[in-house]
């Protein structure tokens, strides 16, 4: 029997809410309609539950938030900077399948700047930061140990914005928050994939190791080592790959 409750779908769907309202009230002051449509759809998007290459019909959308077109399209475009939706030419607006090139670039830059940020963790975080970035890994095992997933994967986001912060490289965070949102949906497939949640909690155990013996170069290698196997999980991934391939 789990020793906690598992994370419902409607509280992990509110907790991407509040990320993207971060991230969109931090880069965007539209009026609040056109902003609270990007949250939920947007939300949605990132949680599952409107998946890649669907479409996103203006019209049932503004039949569903009882407004007019217009706000509908103003958020869908602020959805579109965010890397969450695609609006072709003369074409129906609908959600982002990212080929795997893509996929391949954006891990592969991910896994560049964390290395380094590993290096400042070692070099830069207190024995306090540490056992609070601890605390986060304490979080994944335990949501491990109940196979809940989507508490696994807020707990690993929580430890990834401590990672950042505890850092001191501000550049590296601003660099890696850019990309927060394209990333939410590739860790749900990662992360999806049998024996994926055990390989990722070992992972990040042995880096607490590696920070606290302020090995660097073994946190750096343990950084990029997971990022990889998370985009190897990704690629054989047949339902993402058929999706990448019909697109």
């Amino acid at each position: 029997m789990p020793d906690h409750a598992m994370m419902t779908a409607e509280e992990s769907l509110s907790r991407a809410q509040g990320v993207i309202r971060g991230i969109i009230a931090a880069r965007d002051d539209r009026n609040s309609l056109v902003t609270q449509i990007a949250i939920e759809v947007g939300a949605e998007i990132i949680e599952g539950v409107i998946l890649p290459g669907h479409d996103l019909n203006s019209v049932e959308l503004a039949r569903r938030y009882k407004t007019s077109r217009t706000p509908i399209r103003e958020a869908l475009m602020l959805l579109e900077k965010e890397g969450l939706v695609d609006i072709p030419p003369r074409r129906r607006p609908r959600v982002l399948v990212m080929d795997t090139g893509t996929i391949r670039e954006i891990y592969r830059i991910r896994a560049a700047i964390l290395e380094l940020v590993a290096g400042d963790v070692t070099k830069n975080a207190t024995d306090d930061e540490l056992a609070e970035l601890a605390g986060t890994v304490a979080d994944m095992a335990a949501a491990c140990g109940n196979d809940d997933r989507r508490a696994y994967v807020w707990a690993n986001i929580a430890f990834h914005d401590m990672n950042l912060a505890v850092s001191k490289n501000m550049t590296a965070k601003r660099l890696v928050e850019a990309l927060l949102l394209r990333t939410f949906p590739l860790r749900r497939v990662s992360l999806s994939q049998p024996g994926r949640l055990a390989a990722s909690l070992d992972d990040h155990q042995r880096l607490i190791k590696a920070y606290r013996d302020r090995d660097a170069n073994l946190a750096a290698a343990l950084i990029r080592s997971n990022h990889f196997n998370a985009l190897r999980n990704i690629e054989q991934s047949a339902t993402w790959r058929d999706r990448a391939d019909r697109d």
